[in-house]
């Protein structure tokens, strides 16, 4: 898989809102966005290349959709390495800081070096859905 929207999870949900006929069904928004680090991509079920330097997820908000685009507006999350050497390259969202859902994946800009003792700031997440009809 490649990073992007969980099909099971997110997806099919909204997809369903538009079947129209009277067969739509309403799609419940996740009371919580939390974000984990991945060391490779995460899979289809965010199961997959989990870092393990700091395993939290950490609950994120996001601004009003405008033009197709969510644009995170809580403080940026950090994450502290407690013991481990790695490079980060993917996030994973989940609908929940536990258990739950994974919902989506995104590739960071760049990968990062991770060292124990080391922090990882997330200091922008935007998610964005094309094509939007001009």
């Amino acid at each position: 898989m490649t990073v992007g929207m969980s099909g099971a999870n997110t997806v099919n949900g909204w997809l369903n809102t538009l079947r129209g006929g009277g067969v739509g069904v309403s799609y419940t928004a996740p009371a919580v966005q939390a974000v984990r680090l991945y060391v490779g991509d995460p899979g289809a079920s965010g199961a997959s290349n989990q870092a393990s330097g700091d395993t939290t997820r950490k609950a994120v908000t996001f601004s009003a959709a405008a033009a197709g685009v969510l644009t995170m507006s809580s403080t940026p999350p950090v994450w502290t390495n407690g013991g481990t050497t790695e490079i980060l390259t993917h996030i994973g969202v989940h609908d929940s800081t536990t258990v739950g859902n994974f919902m989506y994946s995104g590739l960071l800009s760049a990968p990062q070096s991770w060292a124990s003792g080391n922090t990882f700031t997330l200091t922008a997440l935007t998610v964005t859905v094309t094509p939007i009809a001009a």
